[in-house]
């Protein structure tokens, strides 16, 4: 192997030795606080005003950052809830590309400016991408 990928490579496990403690304990709040709020809970925050319930859906999406498979269950329910088919778009956008718990780790990794930056453009176009969505399932 070549020398300077030898070296790349011990850098690249170095640093990730060095950030597994902020990732675990990211990973261990998310778990945390997904245990902690009923999944009824979610269903009461919404106003039922699809322009409010969209902001509502993408802060709390983005508060209570999770894995997929997890969001497609919870806005199903949310549906079933009677909450707004935009809010739902939005909460699942944003839970799964904004991270707040995960914002410390993401800075330390990638740079506060860059996980700032990233983090704010996320939430706001999580609900542009709810909007069109929905505005594109109405059309269908």
């Amino acid at each position: 192997m070549n020398a300077n990928i030898k070296e790349v490579m011990l850098k690249s496990a170095r640093s990730l030795y060095g950030s597994l403690p902020t990732i675990v304990g990211a990973i261990l709040l998310i778990g945390l606080v997904s245990a902690a709020v009923p999944k009824s809970y979610y269903g009461m925050l919404f106003s039922r005003n699809p322009v409010v319930d969209s902001f509502i859906g993408s802060a709390v999406g983005s508060v209570l950052a999770g894995n997929p498979v997890t969001s497609y269950i919870l806005g199903g329910e949310f549906l079933k809830q009677g909450v707004s088919l935009v809010a739902v778009t939005s909460f699942i956008v944003a839970w799964v590309t904004v991270g707040v718990v995960q914002y410390p780790a993401e800075a330390i990794l990638l740079g506060r400016k860059f996980a700032t930056y990233r983090n704010i453009s996320a939430f706001f176009l999580a609900i542009v991408v709810a909007v069109i969505t929905v505005a594109v399932v109405s059309i269908l």
